[in-house]
C-alpha cells in the first residue's frame, strides 16, 4: 500500500511534460544547428577554397568550440532547457558533457581532476560509437561485400 500512495503523490507534484511540443522544439532547433553546420561549411570552403569534406572539419571545430565556451560561460544549460535534445544530440552536446566535467573537477588539479573526468560524462558515447562502426562495418562487409 506504501508504494501505491507513493507513486500517487509522485505522479501528483512531477511536472508534466509535453513531449509532442518538446519533440517539436527539439526537431526545429536541431534542424536549425544542422542548418548552422551546413551554412558553416558552405563559408569555410567558399573562404579557404577548399572542399566541402575538408571544410566540415572546420565546421565541427567550431561547433564543438562554441558548445565548449557557452558551457564555461554558463548559459548552454538554459540552452538546453529550452531546446532540449535538439542541443544534446548534435556534437554540441558531446562538447558540453565533457566541458561540464572538466570545470566540475579542475579544482583537483590537471591530471586527477581534468585528465582523470574529462571524458566521464562523454566516455560511453565514444565507446558505443566505436562499437557500433564496427558493428556496422561488419555487416556492410558481410552483406555489401565492402
Amino acid at each position: 500500500m506504501e508504494k501505491i500512495r507513493y507513486k500517487e503523490i509522485v505522479d501528483k507534484n512531477a511536472p508534466k511534460s509535453v513531449r509532442f511540443k518538446n519533440g517539436v522544439r527539439a526537431f526545429l532547433i536541431g534542424g536549425f544547428v544542422g542548418m548552422l553546420g551546413d551554412f558553416l561549411m558552405q563559408l569555410y570552403a567558399y573562404l579557404f577554397h577548399i572542399p566541402t569534406k575538408e571544410a566540415s572539419v572546420f565546421m565541427i571545430i567550431t561547433l564543438i568550440f562554441f558548445g565548449c565556451l557557452f558551457t564555461a560561460l554558463g548559459f548552454f544549460d538554459n540552452f538546453v532547457k529550452y531546446a532540449k535534445a535538439g542541443l544534446i544530440i548534435p556534437i554540441t552536446g558531446f562538447a558540453h558533457a565533457t566541458m561540464s566535467a572538466t570545470l566540475e573537477y579542475a579544482r583537483e588539479g590537471l591530471v586527477t581532476g581534468i585528465g582523470a573526468n574529462m571524458l566521464k560524462l562523454s566516455g560511453s558515447v565514444i565507446i558505443f560509437g566505436v562499437i557500433s562502426a564496427y558493428f556496422f562495418g561488419l555487416v556492410r562487409l558481410i552483406f555489401f561485400g565492402g
